[in-house]
């Protein structure tokens, strides 16, 4: 029988070998089930970033050439400002284009808003959302409706009011298709929005992205339905005020006087 020179059992060398290859793959699969979780988180975490992604931010301004035209802005609410900055009342609106009873505020009080923004007493906050968008079998009107609301007050808010009498003059049934992008861009243009920028912006959505957010974080304040009004923070839940011709007028007149 031979013997181990040295005096080593070559068993304890095998098993001693055996241990060290169990080690390391224990330790090469560990790191790559340390790189693979990673990679998943990093793949969730981009995607979820892609998700909220709120897209472009309208850039709502006083971008019309006449100094004296009614200047507007972007609240943080996502809101169209129309109005001066200083005025003593604020109106705020939140209403969907498919909305027949925004359709009726409209016909009630959007002459009694315009009147009191150009006095200066009062501004409007518009918040044009996607509430209806399955009232129109599939192809987004709200949502379509409220991109063009932030293309048209970009382009130029002073000719923004008039815009939205019409859309509201030219709204579709509910359960309808809705109108086409098409007839969309020629209310715009009948508006006086001409340039190209402004008809591109409404058929490519570029602000699709930006509408969604809105409106989940306007519907997320609680409000549940459209259109819900409210005059300097306190909201207006007559009829007579809401749906009465010259209904909001002295409201907001009261409000101005305090």
């Amino acid at each position: 029988m031979s013997k181990n020179q040295r005096g080593k059992n070559p068993l304890a060398s095998v098993q001693g070998g055996d241990r060290t290859r169990t080690i390391m793959i224990q330790v090469g699969v560990g790191a790559v089930l340390v790189a693979l979780i990673a990679a998943i988180g990093i793949s969730v975490a981009v995607k979820n970033n892609k998700k909220n992604d709120p897209g472009p931010t309208p850039s709502v301004a006083a971008n019309s050439a006449d100094p004296a035209a009614t200047p507007g802005s972007l609240t943080d609410k996502g809101a169209i400002r129309i109005g001066k900055p200083d005025a003593k009342v604020t109106v705020r609106v939140v209403a969907d284009l498919q909305c027949p009873a925004c359709q009726m505020f409209e016909q009630s009080n959007g002459k009694v808003l315009e009147d009191e923004v150009k006095s200066g007493k009062a501004a409007v906050e518009y918040n044009i959302i996607a509430f209806l968008d399955k009232m129109s079998s599939g192809t987004r009107y709200s949502s379509r409706g409220a991109n063009a609301a932030y293309c048209v007050a970009e382009a130029d808010p002073s000719k923004f009011l008039p815009w939205l009498t019409t859309m509201y003059q030219q709204q579709p049934p509910e359960n309808g298709t809705g109108l086409t992008d098409d007839q969309i861009v020629q209310i715009a243009q009948a508006a006086g929005y001409t340039d190209p920028k402004t008809a591109e912006c409404i058929t490519s959505d570029k602000y699709d992205k930006f509408v969604q957010k809105t409106t989940k974080d306007v519907l997320g304040e609680g409000i549940q339905s459209t259109p819900s009004v409210f005059v300097n923070g306190t909201q207006i839940k007559t009829q007579q005020e809401l749906m009465q011709p010259d209904g909001l007028r002295q409201t907001i007149e009261a409000a101005a006087a305090k």
